[in-house]
């Protein structure tokens, strides 16, 4: 599975739905580059490197999370350059952290999630890092003839989400912000998620990344929304 263009300045390798390994994004700015997310593993990592390598891009020089989950966040200890993520992610991370602590706390992850044991199997020990800049509200990253606008926003998924918007290129990045809570029993919070649409509406893009997903226009992923929300 190859890097995919969807502008001529943002890439992305797709997710692998055998081990439930998330987008990756890549923006190519002329001064600096931004990936989004962090990937599930160092070997993520390494495989999404190997990929921009073969299409003559440099490694990031930052990495923005889009929230704490493990297939975000896990790689984060293998990026190149300054990784960035909201507040509450460090919270969520660093309870990640002492939680790795026990050596059973692995298995433990693989006993609960197939897909989890398919990305470490073999392993023995998780490396989890929190971010380099932390913020509260949003930021604005210039990265040279395109910017990338960073926020905090309400969602039913988790309650660090961050979304990515790229005005210039009009394409709206939203990690897994659409998806129930799956560490609280698949919740789905109709509330927050009808916020959320609200959010969508008023930001003017032409494409929406959904981590587990092709882009989608935001027409069709409004659509869906709007009906899931009203059910």
């Amino acid at each position: 599975m190859g890097i995919k263009n969807l502008t001529d300045r943002i890439y992305y390798l797709p997710h692998e739905a055998e081990v439930d390994r998330p987008m990756l994004a890549y923006l190519k700015g002329s001064r600096f580059s931004l990936a989004i997310d962090a990937g599930y593993s160092a070997k993520h990592i390494d495989d999404f490197y190997d990929q921009l390598k073969g299409a003559g891009l440099k490694k990031p020089d930052f990495t923005v999370i889009t929230h704490w989950h493990y297939d975000h966040t896990f790689g984060m200890s293998r990026i190149h350059g300054a990784s960035i993520a909201h507040e509450k992610t460090n919270l969520f991370l660093k309870e990640q952290q002492e939680k790795a602590l026990e050596p059973s706390y692995i298995n433990r992850l693989k006993k609960e999630d197939l897909y989890f044991e398919r990305e470490y199997h073999g392993e023995t020990k998780l490396h989890i890092v929190l971010s380099d800049i932390q913020f509260r509200k949003e930021l604005l990253l210039d990265l040279g003839g395109m910017t990338a606008k960073i926020y905090h926003t309400e969602a039913p998924h988790s309650e660090d989400t961050v979304c990515v918007y790229v005005p210039e290129e009009k394409v709206l990045f939203l990690g897994d912000a659409t998806s129930e809570d799956f560490f609280n029993n698949g919740y789905m919070d109709k509330s927050k998620l009808r916020k959320l649409v609200h959010m969508i509406q008023a930001t003017d893009c032409i494409y929406c990344v959904l981590s587990h997903a092709e882009p989608l226009r935001k027409e069709d992923l409004l659509s869906y929304l709007n009906g899931l929300s009203e059910s």
